[in-house]
């Protein structure tokens, strides 16, 4: 049974609550248009030769048998990239991150993990393709491969790039590293806060590599126009992301593409990074024709990107009354071939669940021979919270302190700052371990042997960025709001909620439509729990543009000023006159004779996006002699600020707390001693599903946002964070073994339990 509760501060007419999604009749009757379904008369079928090594140099490719094989339309290497006809001279400071961009499409000297695109072929079908796939002639000079964040940050490690050098807070190292960058932040005096402390504990801990698991594969299909219009159709959490890449790479204006962004099948930051719409591209340029390019699931594993691996130690001291002194923490996550993993999210939400006078956070970004991390919701903050959370549910077992008043009492609350320097303004992680605290799970006697509870906090800070709208009023009253924000989790729904609350009109008079990059002003990605918040605000701003023009369409009809006239309940009125008075369907009905439609438009960048918190509590059994954990009881509490549409808040906080478990139990990017990726299917890359859980109660506390007219704050992300280290807890509990490595598998449990005499 599910227990779905919301702490609510205020009420709203539309924002709050559940209306019917408005593509939800498309997608349960199969008419909704995936990337897949893209079909353009004449499109042909593309395949994409991957490295077999996860490092080797490309000596040579002799494409010519392939070009030659009957079917195939086009070929491509990395010397159809403009790259290979630039120098570093002409690129100057551009250099390094053209060809790092140009050889993540397709590899020029070496490849860099298994997987890496090194040609493309474009044929009359998929079984073409793949038999000219055969016939192309690569001779690669292997090389030793590091996957391992540690051993790649050893000195004589084998080096995934020859001339990057560490970027040492702005003072760039003197000889090749697998260190990217090390970056540092500290507040107080962490020295002074150990030597205050009567306890002071220190471990380390490690994070498998783990992939978002969308069900629907990266897909794209590219036009390039004799006339030089590039028209990309492709499932993308963000169009101008994809834009913007593809521009980079093929050297273009962004003017002269067009991305169509198509229903998506999942993304969760996984979908951010663009792999085959270069590629489509240049083979639609070479055959002149349309192409198409489909990702395999093998394909989706090994050469998009997944979550990094990690390895953190950390550091803290407490007084004997619970009271945190000072933190620490070294994190490392690997990038993949690319420098640019999410270690600095890490280190800025390792500790920003707590007020704590001392800290000092060191985060690395090392590269590896693994593919090129890509964002997995709330990037970086799942594996510190693992860490943190697991010592501090030691701390609270050595000084006996219940773990919710632990939590209390250093919580964060408004007015704290973080290590890296912000002031919380007004958020609710206090309400949320409250509400945790108060749950009838929490106050409820764990029953059976070998079962244990486990508590977790987490924390995301949330984004704003660019968001375009634009929404006209039609002549029957309703309206039609554009926007540029791609849906993944009910975003049409969410937003049309925030105009209809702005205009005072019903939810069904908004009809929420996603166009392409021509159409709308720039909008960032769909990501970052930024799109309810952001999108929401400019709805909000051009449903005010709108509102303003109603009123002088008002004050028109009536031959008085618009400083007589107010905007109330949907609805315009003369201040002094009652009888003077429109329903906005009403006005609507004579827009055309007043001077024809009204639109109202909003491009944002919007401040203010507020601080989300999560508080997770979960119950185990560990078979002690399988070393099966299975999970009993989760309760997923967060703060949403207000929820717009609370079905989705609590869809999104259930979908993270899922992934949260599979990524502590089951989830692991296996490699063999060569650094292959062992598991790239379902069948091995053991994901839970509904059989595997027990059913997620949900919690939606409301602390108003005071950056956001509504008080929302994005709820998509700060759900993944808790769950790994609250399952950690709880297995603790349940074996009296600390497992400090994830997943924690029936194996790692049976030798915890060997190694401790007691198997």
């Amino acid at each position: 049974m599910t227990s779905n509760q919301v702490l609510s501060e205020i009420e709203y007419n539309v924002v709050g609550k559940r209306p019917v999604r408005p593509d939800g009749v498309d997608k349960v009757t199969g008419r909704a248009r995936y990337g897949a379904d893209t079909n353009q008369t004449g499109t042909l079928q593309a395949k994409v030769l991957r490295s077999p090594f996860p490092h080797a140099r490309i000596k040579s490719i002799n494409t010519s048998k392939a070009e030659a094989f009957p079917g195939v339309r086009a070929v491509i290497t990395a010397k159809d990239l403009p790259l290979a006809s630039l120098s570093k001279a002409e690129l100057g400071n551009e250099y390094a991150g053209l060809k790092a961009a140009s050889d993540h499409m397709l590899a020029s000297d070496k490849v860099l993990f298994k997987g890496h695109p090194v040609a493309a072929v474009a044929a009359v079908n998929a079984h073409v393709a793949e038999s000219a796939l055969a016939l192309i002639e690569i001779e690669y000079e292997e090389l030793e491969s590091v996957v391992d964040v540690r051993e790649a940050m050893k000195d004589g490690a084998p080096l995934v790039h020859e001339d990057l050098r560490t970027n040492d807070m702005g003072v760039t190292a003197d000889k090749p590293s697998n260190v990217a960058t090390h970056m540092s932040y500290s507040t107080g005096d962490v020295e002074k806060g150990f030597a205050e402390a009567d306890l002071v504990l220190e471990r380390e801990y490690t994070t498998a590599t783990v992939h978002q698991g969308y069900i629907e594969p990266h897909n794209s299909t590219a036009f390039w126009n004799s006339d030089g219009q590039l028209n990309i159709w492709t499932s993308t959490q963000g169009t101008f992301t994809v834009r913007a890449s593809v521009a980079n790479v093929l050297r273009l204006p962004v003017s002269q593409i067009k991305v169509t962004p198509m229903e998506i099948g999942g993304g969760f930051g996984g979908k951010i990074t663009a792999y085959l719409d270069a590629i489509a591209a240049v083979l639609s340029k070479k055959s002149g024709v349309p192409v198409r390019a489909l990702m395999t699931r093998s394909e989706v594993f090994e050469a998009s990107g997944p979550a990094p691996a990690s390895w953190m130690r950390v550091k803290i001291g407490v007084k004997n009354n619970g009271k945190m002194t000072t933190v620490e923490t070294d994190m490392a996550m690997d990038a993949g071939a690319y420098p640019g993993s999410p270690v600095m999210q890490a280190i800025v939400c390792a500790f920003a669940c707590y007020d704590v006078e001392n800290g000092k956070v060191d985060g690395y970004d090392v590269v590896v021979n693994k593919p090129k991390t890509a964002a997995y919701r709330a990037p970086g903050s799942p594996q510190a919270a693992f860490a943190v959370e697991s010592l501090i549910d030691e701390i609270c077992g050595q000084l006996k302190i219940d773990p919710i008043e632990f939590r209390l009492l250093n919580a964060a609350k408004e007015g704290t700052r973080r290590i890296e320097g912000p002031v919380a303004r007004r958020i609710g992680l206090v309400e949320c371990l409250e509400a945790a605290r108060n749950h009838d799970h929490y106050k409820t006697k764990l029953e059976g042997a070998n079962s244990g509870r486990g508590v977790a906090c987490g924390y995301w800070p949330n984004r704003g960025f660019q968001s375009s709208v634009v929404m006209t009023v039609n002549y029957d009253g309703v309206v039609s709001l554009i926007m540029g924000s791609v849906d993944i989790g009910g975003t049409r729904a969410s937003i049309a909620q925030q105009t209809a609350e702005t205009l005072g009109i019903a939810y069904e008079d908004v009809k929420p439509t996603i166009v392409d990059t021509d159409s709308i002003g720039y909008t960032f990605i769909t990501g970052g729990s930024r799109t309810s918040f952001a999108t929401g605000w400019a709805a909000i701003d051009a449903a005010e543009d709108v509102k303003g023009q109603m009123i002088s369409r008002a004050a028109k009809i009536w031959d008085t000023s618009e400083d007589d006239i107010e905007y109330v309940n949907g609805g315009v009125s003369h201040k002094s006159d009652e009888e003077l008075k429109f329903s906005f369907k009403d006005l609507a009905r004579q827009l055309a004779t007043t001077g024809g439609s009204i639109t109202g438009r909003s491009s944002v960048d919007p401040t203010g996006e507020g601080n989300g918190y999560a508080v997770h509590i979960a119950d185990v059994t560990v078979d002690p002699d399988t070393g099966k954990t299975d999970v009993t009881r989760f309760t997923a509490i967060q703060d949403a600020g207000k929820a717009v549409h609370p079905s989705y808040v609590e869809g999104q906080m259930q979908g993270g707390a899922v992934q949260g478990i599979g990524w502590a139990l089951n989830e692991e990017y296996f490699f063999d001693d060569q650094g292959k990726m062992m598991n790239p299917t379902f069948l091995d890359y053991r994901m839970p599903t509904s059989l595997d859980l027990p059913m997620i109660d949900t919690v939606i506390v409301e602390v108003a946002n005071p950056g956001h007219p509504y008080g929302v704050r994005g709820v998509g992300e700060a759900a993944i964070c808790p769950p790994m280290a609250a399952v950690g807890n709880a297995v603790a509990g349940a074996t009296g073994h600390r497992m400090r490595s994830l997943p924690i598998t029936p194996g790692k449990i049976l030798e915890a339990t060997w190694e401790n005499g007691k198997g």
